[in-house]
């Protein structure tokens, strides 16, 4: 049982730690020269990211963040 509860919390971490550094790269990006389709779509994609750091901070390592479809999972 610890076992698992010390998976699920790597995990958690894992996806957190995942779902920063997607964040901090498309800060990078939009300070290169894009059109406004590109600046639109990697705005889209940090708000994804945001939400997706929100929900797992939210749902702690309880394991109810199990069932949050990632907008890339559909």
């Amino acid at each position: 049982m610890k076992k698992t509860i010390q998976r699920e919390h790597n995990e958690r971490i894992a996806r957190l730690r995942t779902h920063q550094k997607n964040i901090e790269r498309y800060q990078s990006l939009l300070k290169t020269n894009l059109n406004d389709v590109e600046m639109q779509f990697l705005e889209r994609r940090l708000s994804e990211e945001r939400l997706a750091i929100a929900i797992l901070q939210f749902m702690g390592s309880s394991g109810a963040a199990e069932g949050y479809d990632h907008p890339d999972a559909r």
